[in-house]
């Protein structure tokens, strides 16, 4: 396993959210919808209070002796996520409330911006370039292109608002506008431009040489089933005869995604198996309708969750071949329970299992055909900058289907 993980902070286009999507801390696999704290929660006199004393006496002794004086607007915020961190799983986590529509927003593969996606190439950078723009966003329409340098929102300089708080100055209503200034070629310019909701293209696909139908899933959350299906059909009937779904950095998503996509390409049998927090299973089953074509999964170290457990189960239908590196190997699933002041924890509520009963857990699955790349590749696959004939991975995919 990479020594690293790939924790790009995308804002704008792509919602931050707090790295819920692509952090090591904060991949999800949804199995219930968001819940508020259930009302039959232990009253908090009757838990220990140790550690309330001891918050009490730091903040005590920070009024009477710090030198240059403090606020306490966000220390809820920081003790709520010591209290997650306290109990030592990577997959919880919590959301602040100002982050929680953006959390949602990302769950439902759509949002309200502009349709850019941007990254802070250098440390030392004015503003953040644009990596890509959104087909049919206002974006595009107001002439952004790739490359160009996002230096200022609002007349503020973008490197000193932060990658996170030029993220929230461009959202906005829809219907409202924002007025970002631009950096091309060494000139400076203001484009004013319209925000409004874009749907992420959760699904990529196109139709390869030899009939080989490719179809990249960005993550398993809304829509990522009903796309792909669409993607599948649309595909062979335009002659493909077998199919590679790149599942590489897709950081997972939602059980129901994930089992509705299953049962339309596997037969009849368990497809996945879950036990929550009381100890009870659930086995979600196929029917008996399949597609029948040659089928291969692309994974990597940043397959998580829903990812992984689509390939385990390709695999162990032996439906697939799976190409690729060793998956990062989660087997918790978390529910997310809003707390009152409009913030909300995600914490592990169970585990799940294979069609076989086998769990991922810090093992992962083991592709059929192992393809290592160093590390400057591995970044250029994430930032898709490499043209599918020079995919090693890719293409030693489409070879173990025989073409």
């Amino acid at each position: 396993m990479k020594q690293y993980k790939i924790l790009i902070y995308k804002a704008l286009g792509i919602l931050l959210a707090i790295g819920v999507c692509l952090s090591v801390s904060g991949c999800h696999f949804t199995i219930s919808p968001v819940s508020h704290v259930p009302a039959n929660a232990a009253p908090a006199e009757q838990q220990d209070t140790a550690y309330k004393q001891k918050v009490d006496e730091i903040v005590a002794i920070l009024d009477q002796y710090y030198v240059d004086g403090y606020s306490t607007d966000q220390l809820g915020d920081y003790l709520a996520e010591a209290v997650i961190a306290s109990i030592g799983d990577r997959w919880s986590y919590y959301i602040s409330a100002d982050d929680y529509n953006a959390y949602m927003e990302s769950n439902a593969n759509a949002y309200v911006g502009i349709g850019v996606t941007i990254e802070l190439t250098k440390e030392d950078d004015p503003g953040f370039t644009i990596l890509s723009v959104t087909h049919n966003s206002p974006a595009e329409a107001a002439g952004l292109q790739i490359g160009d340098m996002i230096v200022g929102v609002e007349g503020e300089s973008a490197a000193e608002l932060g990658i996170t708080e030029s993220q929230h100055r461009v959202r906005g209503e829809a219907g409202t506008d924002v007025t970002i200034t631009i950096r091309r070629n060494g000139e400076d310019f203001d484009v004013t431009i319209t925000r409004q909701e874009i749907k992420v293209d959760v699904v990529v696909y196109e139709l390869l040489e030899n009939n080989v139908g490719y179809i990249k899933i960005n993550n398993f959350d809304t829509r990522s089933s009903t796309d792909a299906i669409a993607a599948i059909e649309d595909l062979t009937g335009q002659g493909a005869d077998c199919l590679i779904f790149d599942l590489r950095f897709n950081p997972g998503g939602m059980k129901h995604e994930l089992v509705k996509l299953l049962d339309y390409l596997l037969p009849e049998g368990p497809l996945f198996r879950s036990v929550d927090y009381k100890g009870k299973e659930e086995v979600d089953y196929s029917d008996a309708d399949c597609l029948d074509v040659p089928m291969a999964v692309l994974v990597n170290d940043d397959s998580y969750s829903a990812a992984e457990f689509f390939a385990a189960a390709l695999q162990e239908y032996k439906a697939g071949v799976i190409v690729g590196t060793q998956t990062c190997g989660k087997a918790n699933y978390q529910q997310t329970f809003r707390l009152s002041d409009g913030s909300a924890i995600a914490i592990s509520t169970g585990h799940y299992q294979t069609p076989n009963g086998v769990t991922l857990a810090g093992v992962g699955v083991t592709p059929d055909v192992i393809v290592e790349v160093d590390e400057e590749t591995y970044l250029d696959l994430y930032y898709e900058k490499i043209a599918r004939a020079d995919d090693e991975q890719l293409q030693a995919a489409i070879a173990a289907l025989g073409k």
